[in-house]
């Protein structure tokens, strides 16, 4: 038999609402809408499928402040995570948002309405009480504290939900159970003890090997139940996380291990994010839970220390465990031991015994750069799933984002790199000069800051589009500001390299190369806004290649990035 749910009943409020469905759905034509961003759909859909029972709805100021205090409800019930809606000021006025008003919750992927919502009250948090409280500091290296004070509106709406309809998903559907779901597929498989493991990276074989022996301890069946909302930045995406697990579940004795995915937007917020996972998956039928080293962790703080301490999940936990009813398995660790060729508990191992593990960091290094990957550590279809995700460099695709002056000589340089590259025939080359850019995508906007930053930003999304499929691209916009130049590394190096070159030609050279007259025409104030007569060029502070055309022919410069690129494994085989 599944586990009781926390609170008592499970509040699946779409099989509640359904027989209401017609009436809400005609009632949500006519309602004012919030659209919901994607942490906001996943909270939502957990509200709405029960996943979050005993909640009902987004939490009131009653029940935020109770939750914070003391990690309870006002009734008394265990809760660790607040789960409120944010809505900014504008959209609360021009929709006259008050309490008894009932607002239409649309997803904003395809406008479709998701639930209604009746307002009980409207409040403004206090953000830094609330990421001491919640997450043990107000530093914004921790992922949730930055999306609280640069992504959350100030004001939170708190009220009960009915339900229309859940978000459409369109991958792997057949492994998305709600929680009633799942509890029908335990009772059908007649499973009465079900161990839950939570994760947000792939699994190998000593994620195996620990669910495999949790499960035999406690004499229980395994799910593997993966989030698949928001996880950490720079984690692998989940459409690969999936396949590899989807991979690994035969690789379990025959009967033993089932894998759903869970739509859940992590906080990473450690001790208490354990303690909500937990009453999680309690609400999804699980009997038992593994708790991990450090889990839920978000790394390191702004001072270079972690966040929380290794155990501290497992402490605040194992505080709570009477009132969870849902066992608490810690996670065990497992080490290979070569010479039996097998995985055994860490602290089991004899002193003197060998043993032999790859490190989270030595896994990237050996997907960047195809060194080989034991079978050992890992299952090969497992391997092939994430070689495919994650070529080495020399298939990745980069960006060469040139900068200086106008006139400077960029443009002669990236034609003559993009010549250089496409001789080569190892990846197609794309070439985004500033004034094709201009001409092109950017032939509205003029040259205020404002409207130089918009254009940058077109240029690193074009060319993070080519970057992510495997291409090399070859920017060369004047780019005169350092704050968009950062923004557009960071827009491109969460799918590819980005290399930053400065064209250090001095202004008084470019002036000097104008055969065009075009800075004399800016100096008499004919051509307003022009770089480096009547606005600023914020020299980069640490460019990955700085060169000087003075000094250097384009041949050499060409030569100078080739070799960094070559360096950092992007071109060439090794």
């Amino acid at each position: 038999m599944a586990n009781t749910p926390h609170g008592g009943v499970l509040k699946d409020l779409i099989a509640r609402d359904l027989p209401n469905l017609d009436a809400l759905l005609a009632e949500a034509a006519t309602l004012p809408s919030i659209k919901l961003n994607e942490r906001q759909v996943c909270d939502l859909e957990l509200l709405l499928n029960g996943g979050f029972s005993p909640l009902e709805g987004f939490l009131t100021k009653q029940e935020y402040d109770a939750v914070l205090d003391n990690l309870r409800l006002p009734n008394g019930l265990l809760w660790s995570i607040p789960i409120t809606l944010d809505v900014a000021d504008h959209h609360i006025k021009s929709a006259n948002i008050q309490p008894g008003s009932r607002i239409t919750l649309r997803n904003s992927q395809d406008d479709a309405p998701l639930a209604i919502l009746t307002v009980k009250d409207l409040y403004q948090p206090d953000k830094k009480r609330e990421a001491i409280a919640v997450f043990g500091a107000d530093d914004q290296a921790h992922p949730a504290v930055h999306y609280l004070h640069n992504v959350a509106h100030n004001t939170y709406i708190g009220g009960s939900l009915d339900a229309i309809s859940l978000p459409v998903h369109y991958d792997f559907v057949e492994q998305r159970y709600t929680p009633s779901e799942l509890r029908a597929y335990f009772k059908k498989l007649n499973w009465t003890r079900v161990v839950a493991f939570q994760t947000r990276n792939p699994m190998h074989r000593a994620h195996r090997e620990l669910t495999v022996r949790a499960a035999r301890a406690r004499q229980c069946n395994v799910l593997i139940h993966p989030v698949v909302g928001q996880t950490k930045p720079g984690d692998i995406d989940h459409f690969t996380r999936v396949r590899v697990y989807k991979a690994i579940l035969p690789k379990y004795p025959q009967g033993m291990a089932a894998l759903s995915l869970l739509p859940l937007a992590m906080r990473m917020g450690g001790p208490r994010e354990a303690l909500w996972h937990a009453i999680i998956r309690k609400n999804y039928g699980c009997t038992h839970f593994i708790i991990g080293r450090d889990h839920a962790g978000p790394g390191k703080n702004s001072g270079g220390q972690d966040f929380y301490g290794p155990y501290d999940a497992q402490h605040l936990v194992a505080k709570y465990k009477d009132e969870l009813d849902i066992e608490v398995v810690p996670f065990q660790m497992v080490a290979y031991v070569p010479d039996t060729d097998e995985y055994i508990p860490a602290d089991e191992v004899p002193e003197g015994v060998r043993t032999l593990n790859i490190s989270g960091t030595e896994l990237r290094r050996r997907l960047r750069t195809g060194a080989p990957i034991p079978d050992w550590f890992t299952y090969p279809e497992v391997q092939k799933i994430l070689r495919s995700s994650h070529p080495p460099r020399s298939k990745q695709g980069f960006t060469v984002f040139l900068t200086g002056y106008w006139n400077s000589g960029a443009a002669q340089i990236a034609q003559a790199l993009q010549m250089s590259l496409n001789q080569d025939g190892q990846r197609p080359t794309t070439l985004l000069l500033g004034e094709t850019i201009r001409h092109e995508l950017s032939s509205e906007l003029g040259f205020s800051k404002k409207d130089r930053d918009l254009n940058i930003s077109r240029i690193a999304f074009v060319a993070a589009q080519v970057t992510q499929c495997g291409g090399a691209v070859i920017a060369a916009p004047i780019a005169p500001y350092e704050q968009a130049r950062n923004e557009a590394r960071r827009t491109i190096e969460r799918v590819g390299g980005f290399f930053l070159v400065h064209v250090a030609t001095t202004l008084e050279e470019a002036m000097k190369r104008d055969r065009t007259g075009t800075y004399e025409k800016a100096k008499r104030g004919e051509i307003k806004g022009f770089t480096g007569v009547d606005d600023p060029y914020e020299t980069p502070a640490n460019p990955d290649l700085r060169v000087d055309p003075a000094k250097w022919s384009v041949n050499q410069i060409v030569h100078e990035i080739v070799l960094v690129l070559e360096k950092e494994g992007y071109i060439g085989e090794r």
